[in-house]
């Protein structure tokens, strides 16, 4: 514990926090004065903890399967268990699964739908809670440019994504008059692990040039700290194409997810 002078840093819990985005978000906090809990479900997440407390932070390590429900109450536990309440937290753990919808076990799409929407929905319910109490908080969700977009060939993700995309925007609108800020970070494709686990290294959007995960990572971390509704993150392209995204008809929208995902031979 800590003597009544003693001036904690802030604290963060960042998710998918193992790799790509997540990892680049954690750099981020922790380069900004951050304490960190960090959770991932592989066990690369404790060598991403080395890494970071290499910066002065105090980082803690939880290797937590958030498809499951107890497992996002042993999460919720372990910040409950912490000297200090949380100030931030990024909700950044997610999967995609690529080809068509009728090709792809339906036990594969429950794990989409279990980590991008069930586990987003139950922690941020057990966080905004807390905030409500501590009375402050900062809360970024991971959504997508998919989220804007029929997921034509990814069908169950992009949907995903619309879902996490319009819970932001209607906790944004609940929470206005709290000391509680939310922000929607939209990435468009950036170089991670991303599209190999979702079976789509064989898609043009899989071989295709991405953003820079670190850029997006900046961006969003700015973004949320400056209390920013949503942001659309990445490279000029992707910005522009958010732009069109905002004007061009779902038919139109999903013929070009075609374009981008449709498996090649």
């Amino acid at each position: 514990m800590t003597t009544p002078t003693e001036q904690l840093p802030p604290l963060a819990l960042i998710t998918g926090a193992s790799s790509g985005i997540g990892e680049e978000l954690a750099k981020q906090f922790a380069e900004n004065g951050f304490d960190l809990i960090i959770a991932a479900e592989d066990g690369r997440i404790d060598t991403v903890a080395e890494e970071l407390r290499s910066t002065g932070a105090r980082v803690s390590a939880i290797q937590v399967d958030l498809r499951r429900p107890e497992e996002v109450e042993r999460l919720h536990a372990v910040i409950d268990g912490q000297d200090r309440a949380l100030d931030a937290a990024a909700l950044n753990a997610g999967v995609g699964r690529g080809g068509a919808f009728s090709d792809i076990p339906i036990e594969d799409e429950f794990e989409v739908i279990d980590l991008n929407v069930r586990s987003t929905v139950h922690l941020a319910k057990l966080l905004i809670d807390d905030m409500l109490v501590e009375n402050h908080g900062r809360l970024l969700f991971t959504s997508s440019i998919a989220s804007t977009m029929p997921g034509t060939y990814q069908a169950v993700y992009n949907a995903s994504k619309s879902f996490v995309q319009s819970f932001a925007e209607a906790l944004q609108e609940e929470l206005k008059d709290e000391p509680i800020t939310v922000t929607s970070l939209m990435p468009g494709p950036t170089e991670t692990n991303f599209f190999h686990r979702a079976e789509m290294d064989n898609t043009p959007v899989g071989t295709s040039k991405k953003d820079d995960p670190a850029q997006v990572a900046r961006q969003g971390f700015k973004a949320l700290m400056s209390g920013k509704d949503k942001l659309v993150a990445g490279s000029l392209k992707t910005k522009l194409t958010g732009a069109a995204n905002s004007v061009l008809p779902d038919k139109a929208k999903a013929k070009a997810h075609r374009m981008m995902a449709e498996p090649q031979e």
